[in-house]
């Protein structure tokens, strides 16, 4: 019997951010998968975590795995197939480290990924992105940093680590106004801001305090703002917009669907799927196709928008 243990962490500790030089979000995420792994083979083979051996985890085990993902913890499928991912990039570390359970591992890389159902990409109508980025108070510190949280979402198409990731230094504001963004696999770029994202970062400037993280925007902590505490922000603010926009209340809006809504509305004002692709950050113009699967009437009003 082979311990566990010590192949996880030289995977994590060195494998990924090391020799393959995973971002910090993608050696979390991987992490965390790890963790529900051990601690779903744990039970099933009721031992602490830490007395797992490599040969606990057979694909009988790992299929009964991605079957709890889904049936107990109401995962998606695409969360499934990304959790099948990075148990089949642990086990491919493995192959080469324990040449004797090489027909295990082989049998866990069989493992086919689960075909996912293809959905219309969620976003918010003009008019409602107006009034959440109208929500916050711009006339309460935390309020005009809420707001130039929000414009920063919604307006350069930022994903929500991208935006709790900027740093004071990565702002520009002078003599044209723009933010270098250290984006999804390590690809950098830099983006000009509108003139209304510009002002509500001038604002969140001039009252941020001194904080000893070099983070844009922290908490009523002096920390980092966490990506639960944004998701948490959005929330309420699209439930203060919903006041005035009933509509609202039947959507679901996380901080990714502000960038949504930046790339369907670029998508309509320059009929441009490349220029989309290279405001969003995207490594493929493949990724970015999800634009185009619009309803009906959505591409109509793309198609009116650009003719």
């Amino acid at each position: 019997m082979t311990p566990l243990a010590p192949h996880a962490a030289d995977f994590l500790r060195v494998r990924l951010p090391v020799e393959r030089g995973a971002s910090p979000h993608t050696c979390d995420a991987y992490a965390y998968t790890l963790k529900l792994l051990f601690v779903f083979a744990a039970e099933k083979h009721k031992l602490a975590p830490s007395r797992l051996q490599v040969e606990h985890l057979d694909a009988p085990l790992v299929l009964a795995f991605l079957n709890h993902l889904e049936k107990t913890r109401k995962n998606e499928t695409s969360t499934r197939n990304a959790r099948l991912a990075a148990i089949k990039s642990f086990m491919r570390f493995l192959e080469y480290r324990l040449p004797s359970a090489i027909d295990q591992i082989r049998r866990v890389l069989a493992i086919p990924s689960k075909k996912a159902t293809t959905r219309l990409v969620p976003y918010l109508t003009l008019d409602e992105m107006h009034a959440v980025l109208n929500a916050p108070d711009p006339t309460v510190r935390y309020g005009v940093r809420d707001r130039a949280m929000l414009y920063l979402g919604f307006t350069a198409g930022l994903r929500a680590s991208e935006v709790l990731g900027l740093r004071v230094d990565d702002l520009t504001l002078q003599p044209r106004p723009s933010i270098y963004v250290r984006g999804k696999g390590r690809r950098e770029r830099t983006l000009i801001l509108w003139k209304d994202t510009a002002s509500v970062l001038r604002a969140w400037i001039s009252i941020r305090e001194k904080v000893a993280i070099p983070e844009l925007f922290y908490n009523h902590r002096g920390e980092a703002m966490t990506r639960a505490g944004f998701a948490y922000l959005v929330a309420k603010y699209v439930a203060i917009a919903a006041e005035a926009l009933p509509a609202l209340k039947t959507k679901r809006v996380s901080p990714h669907v502000l960038r949504h809504t930046a790339a369907l509305i670029a998508l309509q004002a320059t009929g441009d799927l490349r220029k989309v692709s290279l405001l969003l950050g995207h490594a493929s113009i493949t990724t970015t196709e999800i634009y185009t699967r619009l309803a009906p009437q959505d591409k109509l009003d793309t198609l009116e928008a650009v003719l």
